[in-house]
């Protein structure tokens, strides 16, 4: 292979588009049940988990991150904020009203919703960053049970890798990097 031959394939690698993860695996740290470990390809991040940890019976307000297999669904991001990411997912902008609905007694549980001024709910735009750019999962949705875990993410850490409410939270370079990599046919497998 000549020279020529080896640029014109260097610029074939820079323009392909990056290959999908099949799956990623998300893992609680040894003696910290609220972090763990996130593997996606050569990716391995630290993470923040529920409060409670990973659980097999997820309820609703429990703070345990579901344990099972998922898929991503799409990405919301707050295009106020930050750039469009990378990602081979669908995105959705989070705008002003968007909130996630986490009252079982609503028909709109688990899924998100245009909230008014005085309506409950997981706003999905925060003053802190963490709903800069989240992973909607598919956690809870075929059959869709009510009480049994709502609004569970991936997203960005806290500081310290503060627990969630049962969400998985990374960094948010962690973040970019995965969005970069997984698409909606990709595994995420969430073991204790």
């Amino acid at each position: 292979m000549g020279i020529g031959d080896r640029a014109e394939n260097l610029t074939k690698q820079r323009t392909m588009k990056p290959t999908a993860l099949r799956s990623i695996r998300v893992s609680t740290r040894p003696g910290r049940k609220s972090q763990g470990w996130l593997f996606a390809g050569p990716l391995t991040a630290p993470i923040a988990l529920g409060r409670s940890g990973i659980k097999a019976d997820k309820r609703e307000g429990d703070g345990g991150t579901p344990r099972g297999r998922f898929r991503p669904v799409r990405l919301w991001w707050r295009a106020d904020r930050l750039p469009r990411p990378r990602t081979l997912l669908p995105v959705r902008r989070i705008g002003p009203d968007d909130a996630w609905c986490e009252d079982p007694q609503d028909r709109r549980y688990n899924h998100a919703f245009r909230r008014s001024a005085n309506e409950p709910g997981d706003r999905l735009r925060r003053a802190d960053g963490l709903y800069d750019m989240i992973i909607e999962i598919d956690h809870n949705t075929r059959p869709r049970v009510a009480g049994r875990g709502s609004a569970v993410f991936i997203h960005v850490a806290r500081p310290g890798f503060a627990p969630t409410a049962g969400s998985i939270a990374l960094r948010a370079e962690h973040l970019k990097n995965l969005l970069n990599r997984i698409n909606s046919k990709t595994r995420i497998l969430i073991q204790s």
